[in-house]
């Protein structure tokens, strides 16, 4: 698929829970698990939502905003411009491996989940959100094969805590060879500084405000202060999403 809008019909949809959704689109598309596509609506406008899976290509929405809003409106065999894919994703590297979502962060760690247990490589992963309703993909997971740890903030699903507590824990019982994340910008600060301690190789996918997808407007600069190994005025969608950091 080229970095033009092409038009897709939904050949599928699946409620996550009430303002969650899995929408299939009638295509495949080749992509490393990570990366986005910026989806078009005529008179809406345009969003990124990571790839979510990649055959067929599917997008997780949450009803969160106007454009969101209006692709919940949708039904099987309706259109949806796509462009993409997008961005710099997810690198395999090493054996063990310890994948942590934030809430809709599951997505784009689902399909580098897939390929990493294809690829034979133990996957351990840690989900939080502020309630059960956040705890999106685990049978997916599950059915993968990788050791699911669940977290919610009001103890209403897995322990009661951050996500963060998760990886801890998991970080003292496991030499783990790289983190994964994508999830709110202060889970993965606290996770650049749980690997930063312990010198653990990280990957993490940075959310912001995308206008163009092409690195022109400067609009999803992710500051340093979010973690100080990020280059000066790297983008979010140029850069990125994902930054990877090695300490050897």
């Amino acid at each position: 698929m080229k970095a033009s809008f092409t038009s897709l019909k939904i050949s599928a949809i699946r409620n996550l829970n009430n303002s969650t959704r899995w929408i299939t689109l009638e295509a495949s598309i080749s992509a490393d698990p990570g990366q986005f596509v910026m989806a078009w609506l005529p008179g809406i406008g345009e969003k990124p939502f990571s790839i979510a899976a990649m055959d067929p290509l599917s997008l997780l929405v949450v009803d969160v905003g106007p454009f969101s809003h209006e692709l919940h409106k949708l039904s099987v065999g309706d259109s949806v411009w796509i462009k993409g894919p997008l961005g710099n994703g997810f690198v395999l590297e090493g054996e063990r491996l310890l994948l942590v979502a934030g809430g809709y962060g599951a997505a784009p760690l689902y399909p580098l989940a897939d390929a990493a247990r294809k690829s034979g490589r133990t996957v351990d992963v840690c989900i939080g959100a502020g309630t059960e309703w956040g705890i999106l993909l685990t049978a997916e997971f599950g059915e993968l094969g990788c050791d699911l740890s669940l977290a919610t903030e009001d103890g209403s699903r897995g322990k009661r805590g951050l996500v963060t507590m998760l990886v801890a824990e998991a970080m003292n019982q496991f030499n783990y060879d790289t983190l994964y994340a994508c999830g709110p910008s202060g889970m993965l600060s606290a996770l650049a500084d749980l690997c930063r301690q312990q010198q653990v190789n990280y990957q993490l996918s940075w959310e912001a405000h995308m206008r163009c997808g092409m690195g022109l407007c400067g609009s999803c600069e992710v500051p340093q202060e979010n973690d100080p190994s990020l280059p000066p005025g790297w983008l979010a969608c140029f850069d990125g999403p994902v930054f990877i950091k090695r300490w050897a």
